[in-house]
């Protein structure tokens, strides 16, 4: 068990080992969303289901983890970052051994919501974890290895999980974490540093309102987007907006809220989540709508469709760690105001991009795109985390991996109109995916004020509190 304190991390020698620890599970978690989607299809021929209820398989999972994020990063500032990680790895790992051995549809969704509570453990707490590792002077070191083990790790998904559905059934997706966990468990327990332990109380009201609001606003949100039951999805949508409202009046009256309004009260926190957000809807917009285009207008198959769209994150491999080390150095108003400019720029290249385009010329734009996302991507989650007070960095953490859910979620929504809307329009795929990459391209335009707006001379930046 190794100790730290806030203010000079971990030791070169152990720095590196606890890092890895970490990378194993945020990587598992990552992978986990993109290999079960690939496998749909054959887990609702082989336990005889749907396909609209296969779908469960892959929503369980994110909606545990989209409700369960802020109540976990809450416990592990009351708790230890360190005791609500580890919990979270050991969870994942024995719902990924059940995942692999169900029997049956209902066992499997089950099973994937304790997958998904294991998951939030690791992302909810994985930025706080790295605030101790790191020492202050290069906390966007660490931040920018974080997101390139994410982007690896979303850039492989695919990938992946064609390998072992090539040579073996689909269980075994989820029975290959299962090592990995366990090896991720044990480092943990060995490496990972202790964090202070907070005079906070956990606030349980607060959890279930938590997870009211954003379980029915998810649900209404996903319906409406399908289309299914719109009426309801709506009723779901409002009641949802009405938990929230009290959810947000009983934070006022909190010490340690779990939803941090007392930071949102400061103009550069509030603006780098609402960026965050707008970036990541922006990400994921391109990412559902553009494959569609390829397929029904271009004619490609899912393995092209793969490699083309491989440069986005690929880049971002490269470049999230070249902007953690600068956010170090430069505010993360500048860089990732640049960053959303250059990401900008490349979805207005995607959105008037010629009808003939060949590969290299989709690519490059793709590029274009990542390289401006990753130049945003770390110096924000540097910032989200470093600003928040010693006893409240949980929260903090908790804040980044919600901000980029949240994204995600509205974006799928989004498209899904879109796409509904125009469905009978001619040319309605190309339609849709055009006014999809435009309502991208204006995210990101808008996240890219949000950056530049933190570098008013009113809103200095926040500096690390230790």
């Amino acid at each position: 068990m190794t100790e730290t304190t806030l203010h000079d991390g971990l030791p070169p020698n152990t720095r590196w080992v606890a890092m890895l620890a970490l990378s194993i599970s945020i990587s598992m978690s990552v992978l986990v969303g993109s290999i079960a989607n690939v496998a749909l299809p054959t887990i609702a021929r082989d336990l005889g289901v749907t396909p609209a209820d296969s779908i469960w398989v892959v929503n369980a999972y994110q909606l545990a983890v989209t409700v369960s994020l802020m109540p976990l990063a809450s416990l592990g500032d009351v708790y230890g970052h360190r005791r609500v990680y580890c919990l979270g790895v050991a969870l994942y790992t024995a719902a990924s051994l059940i995942c692999a051995i169900a029997p049956s549809l209902p066992i499997l969704v089950g099973a994937r919501v304790l997958q998904g509570l294991g998951g939030a453990g690791i992302m909810s707490v994985n930025g706080a974890l790295v605030r101790f590792i790191f020492p202050r002077s290069a906390l966007g070191r660490g931040v920018g290895y974080n997101a390139l083990v994410v982007a690896a790790s979303s850039a492989a998904g695919p990938s992946v999980a064609a390998a072992i559905m090539s040579v073996a059934s689909w269980p075994w997706l989820f029975a290959v974490q299962v090592p990995l966990g366990v090896i991720a468990l044990l480092l943990s327990l060995r490496f990972l540093p202790r964090s202070p332990i907070t005079g906070h109380r956990f606030d349980p009201l607060s959890a279930v309102l938590n997870a009211f609001t954003l379980g029915l606003f998810i649900s209404g949100l996903d319906g409406v987007g399908r289309g299914a039951g719109t009426a309801l999805a709506w009723v779901e949508m409002a009641v949802g907006a009405a938990f929230g409202i009290v959810f947000v009046r009983r934070q006022h009256g909190l010490r340690a809220p779990m939803l941090p309004v007392d930071l949102f009260r400061r103009p550069i926190f509030a603006l780098s989540v609402a960026g965050a957000s707008c970036a990541h809807a922006a990400q994921m917009t391109v990412m559902i709508a553009l494959p569609f285009y390829f397929q029904y207008v271009h004619g490609m198959t899912p393995i092209e469709i793969g490699v083309l769209i491989t440069p986005w994150p690929a880049v971002l491999v490269i470049v999230a760690p070249l902007a953690g080390r600068l956010s170090d150095r430069y505010p993360a108003g500048l860089l990732g105001g640049c960053g959303l400019s250059v990401m900008t720029i490349g979805l207005l290249l995607l959105l008037f991009m010629p009808a003939d385009a060949s590969r290299l010329d989709i690519a490059w734009r793709f590029m274009v795109c990542g390289t401006g996302f990753g130049f945003f991507q770390s110096p924000n989650n540097r910032l989200i985390i470093g600003s928040a007070p010693p006893d409240r960095v949980g929260v903090g953490s908790g804040m980044v991996s919600t901000a980029r859910l949240f994204g995600q979620t509205t974006a799928g929504a989004l498209v899904a109109v879109i796409f509904g809307l125009t469905h009978n329009a001619a040319n309605a795929v190309s339609l849709g995916t055009h006014i999809a990459i435009g309502m991208a391209a204006g995210l990101a335009g808008l996240a890219m004020t949000l950056s530049w707006l933190r570098l008013r001379p009113d809103r200095p930046a926040l500096q690390p509190i230790g």
